[in-house]
């Protein structure tokens, strides 16, 4: 689809929002919603800031007919000297009619000072999510060599392959976590480790809102690896903490270090860290880990324009999107690991521990 300007796509958010669109232009905005995080962000905020308003209008329209029935009450009950009590609520409604007034005024003025609209027009441009798009890179040699590998597959490989990006493993036994931008749109998914060997995955649970989906390794090569080695860090961590990241920018892993620049993501993102680390298309998806080993966070983007503005899903939003999954969505429990043993290693062998458990994430 066309890039859509700010006015155009509200507009058209607009129309959904008043049930304007048929069944299948619904299903064409949500689909474009989800393929587009940032036009999503933007229909989210829209959508919150109209209920407001009519939450607003709703309370002066209680208001005005709680006077009415006052008025009609104290008629009825030919109250000897009503003229004062009228004029007490009539006093009150005026008083909340401009006092919804203000309130609306407060609300544009609000939006306007910090900078709401500039924003909605900022979200379309800004913002770079990163996946990899295959039709646009040349792979090496490497990449040949682990096609020749999988020729059994019953797929060819380096003809459909249209994105790539990078997941990796919060459980043994096959469960890996990627970006929902990076597998939207996909008919399969394949992930291949940095030995080559190319795994079919499934996908069990998408999260578009939190942009997070959940893999599972479908395969009958593959085998349970060892426990992982990395545990899942709960809190939030703090600002200036040295932080790396291991992902597939390109067909080998690349690895990449840096701090943690603020606790929120973009456009205050409260569900996101900003991380100066220097990030590329095919990084999405991939694990930010703590000095200690411990997974803070999931590369999702980077803001355009500015070196070093990159953007991790914390792991409180992966966590919370696993508790979500239904059961019978499950093959067996998902239990994370509790034990962490890359505390004690110095960085270079941390990684070395660490390449079993990356993956490059192949949508075809």
């Amino acid at each position: 689809m066309r890039d859509l300007g700010t006015q155009e796509f509200m507009e058209w958010a607009d129309s959904y929002l008043r049930d304007e669109l048929s069944v299948e232009e619904r299903l064409k905005f949500e689909e474009f919603c989800a393929q587009n995080p940032t036009y999503a962000t933007q229909f989210s905020e829209h959508a919150t800031f109209l209920s407001q308003l009519k939450q607003m209008d709703a309370r002066a329209t209680f208001r005005q007919t709680l006077a009415k029935s006052a008025q009609q009450y104290h008629h009825e009950q030919r109250v000897k000297k009503p003229a004062k009590i009228i004029r007490l609520w009539n006093s009150l409604q005026l008083n909340a009619a401009v006092a919804a007034a203000i309130a609306i005024v407060s609300v544009f003025s609000t939006l306007w000072l910090t900078g709401y609209y500039s924003n909605l027009k900022k979200t379309t441009t800004d913002y770079s999510a990163l996946r990899r798009d295959m039709n646009t890179v040349k792979r090496n040699v490497n990449a040949h060599n682990a096609e020749i590998k999988n020729i059994k597959s019953d797929k060819d490989n380096s003809e459909d392959m249209h994105f790539g990006a990078t997941g990796f493993m919060i459980t043994r036994d096959g469960y890996v976590v990627t970006n929902y931008h990076v597998i939207t749109g996909a008919d399969s998914v394949h992930l291949q480790n940095h030995k080559g060997q190319s795994f079919k995955a499934e996908i069990i649970f998408t999260n578009p809102e939190k942009d997070l989906a959940i893999l599972h390794i479908n395969d009958s090569t593959f085998k349970s690896l060892k426990n992982l080695p990395y545990t899942f860090k709960k809190q939030d961590s703090d600002l200036g903490e040295d932080i790396y990241t291991i992902g597939f920018p390109r067909d080998e892993a690349v690895y990449g270090q840096g701090y943690l620049s603020s606790s929120t993501g973009y456009a205050g993102d409260t569900l996101a860290y900003q991380i100066s680390i220097p990030v590329n298309p095919g990084n999405s998806g991939g694990p930010v880990l703590d000095k200690d080993g411990n997974v803070i966070g999931i590369i999702s983007g980077k803001q355009k324009g500015i070196d070093g503005a990159a953007f991790a899903i914390k792991t409180k939003a992966l966590l919370e999107t696993l508790n979500s999954i239904p059961v019978d969505s499950l093959k067996g429990n998902i239990v994370l690991s509790n034990r962490n043993g890359l505390t004690n290693l110095n960085r270079t062998d941390q990684i070395k521990r660490l390449q079993d458990y990356i993956y490059i994430v192949k949508v075809y």
